[in-house]
């Protein structure tokens, strides 16, 4: 209403003014409609962005190693999270089928499309590599490679996996835990700024931890633990 008065007052006032017309911002009005009425909305509504901190190292080699994990981090991620969608999918439709035999069907063929999909390209990652895309399937899953093996074959079947991996110093057991691990720490530090760069494409997290507090604690202590290659 105090819109509509100043309006009134000032319009037959710009009639008689001798002042040349001042071109005005064409963005759009953005409207909010309560109950038949309009209301400018002047404020923009944005994503949640969180703040990060700068991260100080300690010398020369620990930045070497952080950036070292970030390209492996960037490798992986995208893997954990067509396993995250898979996942999600196969649960989605399972809960739609009736008949116990037709669940395991579909699981088995879903299982079978995941491995062959897969296979191809996991062979070509490094140990480290392997270990990093682990732990990110915990953090986008909530359950262990192991776990998720055991729940969609069989328990003899997630053995087996895990003692092959083994003998490449890989656990499929390994949890994603960046309040007690540096190096999770680091790579968590990571995916968020190639979020906010977008790098990669966010998918929130199925366990739960906060980056702050995190920062907390990683980056005001002093002291700095060697990242493995």
């Amino acid at each position: 209403m105090r819109l509509v008065v100043y309006l009134l007052i000032c319009f037959p006032l710009c009639l008689f003014a001798q002042v040349e017309p001042v071109e005005k911002d064409s963005t759009l009005v953005q409207y909010i409609y309560v109950e038949g009425d309009s209301i400018v909305k002047e404020a923009i509504d944005l994503k949640e962005v969180l703040v990060l901190n700068k991260i100080n190292f300690s010398d020369r080699e620990e930045r070497r190693q952080y950036l070292i994990l970030k390209r492996k981090t960037l490798k992986v991620y995208p893997y954990a999270k067509l396993a995250a969608d898979r996942l999600i999918t196969l649960k989605q439709r399972l809960e739609t089928l009736e008949k116990k035999r037709d669940k395991k069907r579909y699981a088995k063929k879903i299982q079978k499309y995941i491995e062959d999909e897969f296979s191809a390209e996991l062979k070509k990652l490094t140990r480290t590599e392997g270990q990093i895309l682990v732990k990110l399937i915990h953090r986008q899953t909530g359950k262990t490679t192991f776990q998720l093996i055991k729940e969609l074959r069989s328990g003899w079947r997630a053995f087996w996996f895990n003692s092959t991996a083994n003998l490449f110093d890989i656990s499929l057991k390994r949890e994603f835990n960046p309040m007690e691990i540096k190096e999770d720490f680091f790579i968590e530090d990571i995916l968020e700024r190639a979020f906010q760069d977008r790098v990669l494409k966010r998918q929130e997290p199925a366990i739960e931890f906060d980056y702050y507090d995190l920062s907390d604690k990683w980056l005001k202590n002093k002291s700095t633990a060697e990242i493995k290659n």
